[in-house]
């Protein structure tokens, strides 16, 4: 099945709005034409080679999506913010044989790379470690992937589902996830061309938006801005791209009487555990863990480094298989715990890790501490280089640092060994376009 199918097959008639914006909607007639027409172009390029696309987050960068499958290209998403330097490395890393962007239809003069038919589309490892690395995304496997997560919300298969809300760019996974999740489940599609907290709740109230997905950052803004203060008829939230806090969680429940589904996946594998709303009404206390895993898949928890350990269904083409072991389960690099219901609840990156003299101390439990703080917008804690323990807590702070405030309220909360020995203030946290803290690029700035 190529995905191209999701539009061309979408259920709607011509003339119903499909992909809407705070400005209007296109008509599904116009979405499957204005994909035609993108298609028509790449028509001699296309067929198993890269279409790099280089669109602002509306309409016309799901129509250049869908053209280049119509096409039997694979769908490469530039953000329109990357820098030229930036925009070229994922050319040549990709074998890109065009380029769609505001000015049209742009061939490559170089050798493109020929991929298997099944290839789909390319998205990017976070880069929080190291140089972000291309994932390969087949056509198959991201229906296999749709389904296995609508089949654990879908109420009723008969019934036109509410439009999904898509606010995160299209350049990133989650983007093309949501864009096509949505349209796999015969919804309409309402995009963001960014963030703002006002035009969130405008286009809930005008979409009559039940469910959506948010990133924490989303949250956070939601919940701190005391401009917004109803976000009806929404019911219900899915937290995505970074870790959600249980913290950031209650706050945005308590706020707006919305209840927070968190979740789990990687780019490679999908997402792979999350919550149903039957698991929401029977177990509120649980709200922070990730879920429970999906039908299909296996997990484990490495009994020595506590490392999550996952064995999808499928996973994206290209893995690297060093990280598969010998029973097909994909290490994460994430720890975990498992409770006694069968919840999934993350504790932290395996690198983030802070080993303070052979305790451990996992950066996200300092971190909600701090937040409890009224001066404290924004925390990240990371560990820095200390002679006698071998790494030490430092917490970046966005905010006023009163430091022996600060200091006093986690030895309230937390034992001696996770406070931190330092208290640095920052104008803002680092952030990888999914919003993920670049704890590395913090260590390095600490000048004890």
């Amino acid at each position: 099945m190529n995905l191209a199918s999701l539009l061309v097959d979408h259920p709607f008639a011509d003339d119903e709005p499909l992909l809407c914006t705070l400005d209007g909607c296109v008509r599904a007639g116009e979405g499957r034409r204005d994909a035609a027409a993108v298609a028509e172009e790449l028509q001699t390029v296309a067929p198993r080679r890269a279409v790099a696309v280089q669109l602002p987050n509306d309409p016309s960068a799901v129509a250049a999506m869908f053209g280049t499958w119509l096409a039997g290209g694979v769908f490469v998403p530039l953000h329109v913010r990357q820098t030229e330097a930036e925009v070229e490395a994922a050319l040549a890393a990709t074998g890109a044989a065009a380029v769609v962007d505001s000015a049209g239809v742009r061939r490559l003069d170089r050798a493109a790379r020929r991929y298997d038919d099944d290839v789909a589309f390319v998205t990017w490892t976070s880069g929080t470690t190291g140089r972000p690395k291309p994932v390969l995304h087949t056509h198959s496997g991201y229906v296999e992937l749709l389904d296995r997560v609508l089949g654990t919300i879908r109420a009723d298969p008969a019934k036109r589902p509410p439009p999904n809300l898509i606010p995160v760019s299209l350049a990133l996974n989650a983007g093309i996830y949501n864009v096509l999740f949505g349209l796999r489940a015969g919804a309409a599609i309402v995009i963001m061309d960014h963030f703002d907290t006002a035009d969130f709740a405008e286009l809930v109230r005008r979409y009559d938006i039940r469910s959506t997905v948010l990133p924490p950052a989303a949250m956070t803004m939601l919940a701190d801005d005391d401009a917004v203060t109803d976000l009806s008829p929404l019911r219900y939230v899915r937290s995505i791209t970074a870790p959600l806090s249980p913290l950031a969680a209650r706050r945005f429940h308590d706020k707006f009487g919305v209840t927070v589904l968190n979740g789990y996946g990687q780019a490679e594998i999908g997402e792979v555990i999350g919550w149903t709303a039957s698991n929401a009404r029977e177990h509120p206390e649980k709200l922070g863990a990730v879920g429970k895993p999906h039908p299909g898949v296996a997990i484990k928890v490495a009994p020595d480094s506590g490392e999550l350990l996952v064995r999808p269904p499928r996973t994206a083409a290209g893995l690297d298989e060093s990280r598969v072991d010998a029973d097909g389960f994909v290490h994460t690099g994430d720890v975990a715990r498992v409770d006694e219901d069968g919840f999934v609840w993350i504790e932290g990156r395996l690198g983030d890790v802070i080993n303070r003299g052979g305790n451990k101390v996992f950066p996200d439990h300092v971190e909600e501490v701090l937040r409890l703080s009224p001066d404290v917008r924004d925390v990240a804690v990371v560990g820095v280089p200390d002679e006698r323990l071998g790494e030490a807590p430092v917490a970046f702070v966005v905010g006023a640092v009163d430091e022996v405030a600060l200091e006093a309220l986690c030895r309230k909360h937390l034992v001696p060994y996770k406070v931190p020995v330092a208290f640095v203030r920052v104008d803002a946290l680092p952030r990888s376009e999914v919003g993920k803290v670049l704890r590395r690029e913090l260590a390095s700035r600490y000048c004890p």
